[in-house]
């Protein structure tokens, strides 16, 4: 049997007639540049949201820097993020011209550890990016208490995490921004690149628009120096129709989730753990054993694909040697980093991939 680690083709045949009619619309109507699919999209996301202004830009990357850029961050300031993350999260903050300040994970839930966030907010502070790894809400109940407490700015980094929640309220609600990414292998993805900031701060919602259309909103009109990064109305048109599937999908995703846990229960690996008051959405499941570089390639020659995510802490990368760090700077990322392994996870996975992948991985360990 092969199982694929994720299969767009699968979702692609479920939604064909209505992803077709959609970019065919696009099309004929010429409105590649803004327009209705793009502001329908927008309103959409931001009322499944619960939050008042979606602004669409091109890519997740984008959105942090352009929310971090119209807060104010920029040349001097320092801006508190996770060590474990992809470095999108970091080279946004970068961008900027801000100090990139890496903080450990948690080691039960592998998002921003709170305490430790406290202890590296210093005077040049100005924003937290805290990031919703694999799916699964960071702490954004101690995040906003340290903002507030510090007068700190808090861009969620949501890339990960559409539709998620906490206390019923979803992720992307809780900082003064945050931003989304839309890539193709995310729980909501296009068919390409794209991104959005949302907010519920008018003022903010516009800075970031004119920074993604060069600094102003009517042609030839600017304020200021932006730059172009807008939502591409094909890939508007196509969110749009996958958004209403989505808590569907996201119903799947928690189904298979359980599955592997439930078979997994008895094998020598750590599962994610469920918490009552979040809602998990399992953009990646992720495990944690031994010999996991053995491990996946026996996998593998069973015909099971599987990922890392991520196999070196950012502060850890060579891009990020001048400032110092070492593995023992942040013991809990470094330590999983070599232990993590994401099994396949999109919602068309079947029952029966699921019980093979498990029934291998059982075998392999054993």
């Amino acid at each position: 049997m092969i199982v694929p680690f994720v299969d767009l083709k699968a979702q692609y045949e479920t939604i064909k007639t209505e992803i077709d009619s959609a970019i065919a619309e696009v099309i004929q109507t010429t409105a590649f540049v803004g327009g209705r699919h793009v502001k329908q999209f927008e309103d959409d996301f931001a009322r499944f949201l619960g939050v008042r202004y979606c602004i669409g830009v091109g890519n997740g990357t984008d959105a942090i820097y352009i929310a971090l850029r119209a807060l104010g961050v920029g040349n001097g300031d320092e801006v508190i993020t996770a060590a474990n993350s992809f470095i999108a999260t970091s080279e946004a903050i970068t961008l900027t011209g801000a100090r990139a300040v890496f903080v450990d994970c948690d080691p039960q839930t592998y998002n921003l550890d709170t305490e430790r966030v406290a202890r590296a907010i210093g005077p040049r502070t100005k924003a937290i990016v805290p990031v919703h790894l694999y799916g699964r809400p960071a702490d954004m109940i101690k995040v906003r208490q340290l903002a507030s407490q510090y007068g700190l700015f808090v861009v969620e980094d949501a890339a990960q995490a559409h539709a998620a929640e906490i206390d019923g309220k979803r992720v992307g609600s809780f900082g003064n921004a945050a931003a989304f990414s839309f890539y193709p292998g995310k729980n909501l993805g296009a068919y390409g690149d794209a991104g959005a900031i949302v907010t519920d701060d008018g003022e903010l919602a516009l800075r970031c628009r004119m920074l993604g259309n060069h600094g102003g909103i009517e042609k030839y009109d600017h304020p200021m120096e932006g730059g172009n990064s807008r939502l591409d109305a094909i890939q508007a048109a196509i969110l749009g129709v996958k958004l209403k599937h989505l808590e569907r999908w996201t119903a799947r995703r928690r189904a298979i989730a359980a599955l592997y846990r439930d078979i997994l229960q008895a094998c020598p690996v750590v599962a994610p753990a469920e918490t009552d008051n979040v809602k998990h959405v399992y953009h990646l499941f992720v495990i944690r054993l031994k010999d996991r570089d053995v491990v996946q390639k026996a996998l593998l020659e069973h015909g099971i694909n599987t990922g890392i995510h991520y196999p070196t802490a950012l502060p850890n990368l060579q891009a990020y040697r001048y400032l110092g760090h070492s593995p023992s700077d942040f013991p809990v990322a470094a330590r999983y980093s070599g232990e993590i392994l994401s099994l396949p996870m999109y919602p068309e996975l079947s029952q029966s991939q699921v019980a093979y992948t498990c029934e291998k991985l059982k075998k392999i360990i054993s």
